[in-house]
């Protein structure tokens, strides 16, 4: 497994001030992505358990309020158990900092079965489709994406969007 890139301080992709990384690989390969140098599994740098160690590390500062992975895509066979390792380790060290994770794969048709979503706050699932992008959408760049709120999701064994998301309905 590799990883794109590790950004220290990132405003855009959840809530607050976040430590986000990138996984490499993807085979959606979506029209308009916004990361397209991301889809070559071969591509980035070798994700190993020094790779996590450092993103512990840059969680720690009191100011980062969580941990966003994205990709690529991080539940890709090829990337879900070191992105599972990740998100283990995360919520063990940081339980009251947020973990939000992208993915073009559906929580209920592709992820119901994945260790994974134990460690989970916001799934932001679905494909982006170039036809249905709409700038003014928040978490999400097309509107059949849904942002989850996956432990709310889990406990009432249906979806339950991300409360931000339902002002927007």
């Amino acid at each position: 497994m590799r990883y794109h890139k590790i950004r220290k301080m990132d405003i855009s992709n959840g809530p607050g001030v976040r430590v986000s990384i990138f996984m490499q690989g993807c085979t959606f390969h979506c029209k308009g992505c916004f990361n397209p140098e991301t889809h070559d599994f071969k591509g980035g740098e070798p994700f190993t358990e020094e790779t996590i160690q450092k993103v512990l590390e840059l969680c720690a500062l009191d100011h980062i309020v969580g941990l966003s992975i994205l990709g690529g895509e991080p539940m890709h066979p090829m990337n879900i158990e070191g992105t599972t390792a990740l998100a283990k380790s995360f919520k063990e060290k940081y339980p009251n900092k947020t973990l939000w994770i992208w993915s073009g794969f559906l929580m209920d048709r592709d992820l119901m079965d994945k260790e994974i979503l134990n460690y989970v706050d916001v799934l932001v699932d679905g494909r982006y489709e170039q036809d249905l992008y709409n700038p003014t959408l928040k978490w999400k760049g097309s509107s059949n994406q849904r942002v989850i709120d996956v432990q709310a999701s889990l406990k009432n064994n249906k979806i339950i969007l991300y409360e931000s998301e339902l002002a927007a309905v």
